[in-house]
């Protein structure tokens, strides 16, 4: 009876200390950094088309110390479950030349308005971004993007480009 008493002693000891460690991988991934993989051709040639694995910090966007230039992780404002990988061109207030989509498009200027960023992908010729569904709330932002983790020969900071 007393082993049967120990083993169950250990046992429930030894999942509360796994509980705290999966709780604390849920805090550290959602709020400090957590790693993400980027895939399609619209941030080339930055990342690749294959997908890069990166690593993506939360405490810039939640002390709103994202600048213009940064590669950062948002919500799609089109499909909320889908994440993307984009540059922000503008923040609140700045004025963005918005290049035409298209050879029939126009070259305009836009302000973002109060609580927006505006995201575009590098490859302007193929990237579905804020040019097609305007100026993104920052609330949708997910992380800044400071590493990339894979492939190898890429890894390394993932540097701010002033547009």
């Amino acid at each position: 009876m007393a082993a049967w008493r120990a083993l169950m002693q250990e046992a429930w000891e030894r999942s509360v200390v796994f509980t705290q460690f999966l709780c604390f991988l849920h805090v550290f991934s959602n709020h400090v950094c957590q790693v993400h993989q980027c895939l399609g051709p619209s941030m080339l040639p930055t990342f690749n088309v294959a997908g890069d694995i990166l690593l993506l910090e939360h405490l810039s966007v939640k002390f709103e110390k994202v600048r213009s230039g940064d590669v950062v992780m948002a919500r799609s404002p089109v499909n909320p479950r889908v994440m993307v990988c984009k540059r922000v061109l503008g923040l609140e207030g700045d004025r963005v030349v918005v290049l035409p989509t298209n050879s029939k498009g126009h070259i305009r200027h836009v302000v973002v308005p109060k609580g927006h960023v505006w995201l575009q992908g590098d490859n302007i010729y193929n990237s579905t971004d804020s040019r097609h569904y305007g100026p993104v709330p920052y609330a949708l932002i997910q992380g800044k993007v400071c590493y990339r983790i894979w492939p190898l020969e890429g890894w390394g900071p993932v540097l701010n480009r002033e547009p």
